[in-house]
């Protein structure tokens, strides 16, 4: 027990990649819809490349989302409009119109002949006006048919709308029904009454017409005719379109939702697993053999892993929601985010992966990995400095671009002309490349979430203006100088042999911030004749050399300089030796010297970029000691001291070629050169 607990403390690394590997696979595995996929990959307008198929089973062919739509429309359109009838209304107003007309009449000095008549208008005005109703002003606008339903007690009668008295109709038909004007007095009175008291009775009945739409809406069918077992489906080298491509979509579908789930659900999660693990192993392969240094470090595996499983997550909420929204997603994002805090090469690396993953998830997915895939090269290829934002406005514009190109090419192959574009796709990849642009605030929030430096950071770090620069400048001006000579050094050098320029500059002008605490031990800071290491031993005098590289790291982690700064103070030495005193203590005591007493504590560079600095200090430095710079004496010092350190083994870690090895000299001399041009005496 003890033995296991011992090995998983000192295996703890491996321990925790190896958690993170299955978790990952867990969790992508679960949000894969467990569904089975049709064998054959097919395209409309394209010609069926495999055998004559037949039909494994019965299936029904369904209708595509268009037709659908349509006859949901339709449905729509034709479903009936229902009206309630109150009678209640009717009896209610017929007593009271007929209770105010008699008394009326009774009272005025007609004859008996004109009184009859008058009451039999007034019956005659009711009985025509609730023959079929009087609509209420609020139902008025319910309908937009010329017929409808009235529902008058158990009985349903469909009439014509024209048939049903408006309230702006009420007053004209009284007046009409009431004879010529002009009117004597009692019949204006009995036009008041009856046009005060009629009142509405029919009513739009919402609840009624809403159920029996909702009735005829789950009355239509999905489905379309139906395809018998072993019944021919398509020959080898048809094209695939029509009802050809309808039918196969339909066994498809049939595949996917019936068929699999119900009866290999475990063999689909064990195929599933194995390919996600598949995906997640040759990530943890291409770390191990192309970045080591970010595979030894679980933080950034994390991050990496993070981001996948961020973008996973993200489309499968979209699909669930609404597949046709997919494009929406900025999947781009993903190559930015580890371009910008790794490389290139591993951005493009799990943007491929990530993609083809997703291609379980969404629909079409060949048309999806194609255009993914396409976007996220265009992305790698055209963003080349984060950091400057026109940079990724322009990237961007570029990639929504590239977008509208494929998918028109699609397009056009599957329907054969142009005419039925989906031009809210185009809206849907606008809104993906605005959504891009996130990626600066998201790097920010990354960098303080995982501790990563992004090339933002090291813009800002950069500038000389900073509390830690400006100190330096203030305490040990020489030094500063220097760091600013050697940061422009390299670069050049890391333009020239495409490593990142931005992160060694900022590295250059950090490198040396550890002589603040000593700077006139220091020969670019003394001012004087006097030289402070005349008091000393050269032991002693190396120990404060070699202590520039401790400090400098102390005094970096005080001011919250990132790890990744830290790692040029660390190596800008690498193990040499601090020569000069070295030598002097040889001369002092006669004998052989113990070479850790005078070495740097190292570690030499482990990248390109710390092996750049590396050179350029070395170079730097050295050249202030050449009493005649000239060209001849440039080459040979950068020569001696490039290959010095190639010799001691400084650049064993480095992942840098000899190639590069002689570029960056070359830079150097060239560079060292135009230094020390010396202008021509001008005569007096």
């Amino acid at each position: 027990m003890k033995n296991t607990i011992n090995k998983l403390l000192v295996n703890h690394s491996l321990f925790y990649k190896a958690l993170l590997y299955v978790a990952t696979v867990i969790l992508v595995v679960y949000l894969f819809p467990k569904s089975g996929h049709f064998k054959y990959e097919f395209q409309k307008g394209k010609p069926w490349q495999y055998e004559n198929y037949y039909a494994p089973f019965d299936f029904a062919v369904q209708k595509t989302q268009e037709e659908i739509d349509k006859e949901i429309l339709e449905t729509k359109e034709f479903s009936k409009h229902y009206f309630n009838y109150n009678e209640q209304i009717v009896e209610n107003v017929k007593t009271t119109i007929n209770e105010l007309v008699a008394e009326f009449i009774d009272t005025s000095e007609l004859t008996k002949n004109a009184k009859s008549n008058l009451i039999q208008k007034t019956h005659e005005i009711i009985e025509e006006v609730y023959e079929f109703g009087y609509l209420e002003t609020s139902s008025e606008q319910k309908n937009e048919q010329t017929v409808i339903t009235l529902r008058k007690g158990n009985k349903i009668q469909e009439i014509q709308l024209h048939k049903i008295f408006l309230s702006n109709q009420i007053l004209d038909f009284i007046q009409n029904k009431m004879g010529e004007q002009p009117y004597n007095e009692t019949e204006t009175a009995i036009i008041n009454i009856l046009y005060k008291e009629l009142k509405p009775n029919v009513s739009f009945d919402d609840s009624f017409t809403q159920k029996t739409l909702n009735e005829n809406l789950n009355k239509i069918s999905y489905t379309k005719g139906l395809v018998s077992e072993n019944e021919r489906i398509i020959f080898k080298g048809d094209i695939v379109e029509g009802e050809k491509f309808m039918i196969l979509n339909s066994l498809k579908n049939e595949f996917e939702s019936q068929v699999w789930s119900k009866s290999n659900y475990n063999w689909i999660v064990t195929g599933y697993t194995l390919l996600v693990a598949l995906a997640f192993l040759m990530i943890f392969l291409f770390l191990r053999k192309y970045r080591l240094d970010i595979f030894e470090n679980n933080t950034k595996v994390s991050f990496i892993f993070f981001n996948i499983i961020l973008i996973i997550l993200l489309i499968t909420f979209i699909v669930k929601y609404d597949a046709k929204y997919v494009y929406i997603a900025p999947i781009v994002i993903l190559p930015l985010v580890h371009k910008a805090f790794f490389d290139a090469r591993l951005g493009l690396f799990t943007h491929v992966l990530t993609v083809l993953l997703l291609g379980f998830i969404v629909p079409n997915s060949f048309e999806f990995i194609f255009l993914q895939i396409i976007a996220g090269i265009v992305t790698i290829l055209t963003i080349s400095e984060l950091y400057k934002r026109a940079n990724l406005f322009i990237s961007v514009l570029q990639i929504t671009f590239v977008y509208f190109v494929a998918y028109f090419a699609f397009s056009i192959i599957q329907e054969g002309n142009a005419q039925n574009l989906n031009y809210e796709k185009f809206v849907y990849f606008v809104l993906n490349g605005a959504a891009t642009l996130f990626v600066l605030p998201l790097i920010y929030i990354f960098e303080k979430l995982f501790g990563l430096v992004s090339d933002e950071s090291l813009k800002e770090l950069s500038n000389t203006n900073s509390q830690l620069l400006r100190e330096l400048a203030e305490k040990a001006p020489g030094t500063f100088q220097h760091s600013l000579q050697v940061a422009n050094l390299c670069e050049a050098c890391a333009n020239e042999i495409h490593a990142n320029a931005m992160l060694v500059r900022t590295g250059a002008l950090y490198h040396d911030i550890g002589k603040m605490l000593n700077p006139m031990y220091f020969t670019e800071n003394q001012t004087t004749t006097v030289n402070p290491h005349n008091d000393l031993t050269p032991r002693d005098s190396a120990q404060i050399i070699i202590d520039h590289i401790i400090n400098g790291v102390e005094l970096a982690k005080k001011n919250h300089i990132p790890d990744r700064i830290i790692d040029f103070i660390r190596t800008h030495h690498g193990t040499t030796l601090v020569y000069y005193f070295y030598k002097k203590e040889e001369q002092f005591i006669g004998g052989k010297v113990e070479l850790n007493d005078f070495q740097y504590p190292g570690p030499i560079p482990f990248s390109k970029e710390t092996a750049i600095l590396m050179m350029c200090d070395s170079v730097e430095a050295a050249s202030k000691s050449l009493k005649e710079p000239n060209s001849q004496s440039i080459d040979e010092l950068v020569d001696k001291i490039v290959n010095k350190q190639m010799e001691d083994g400084q650049f064993m870690n480095a992942d840098i070629t000899f190639k590069e090895l002689q570029t960056i000299k070359k830079v150097l001399k060239k560079k060292l050169k135009n230094i020390y041009h010396l202008r021509i005496e001008y005569p007096e």
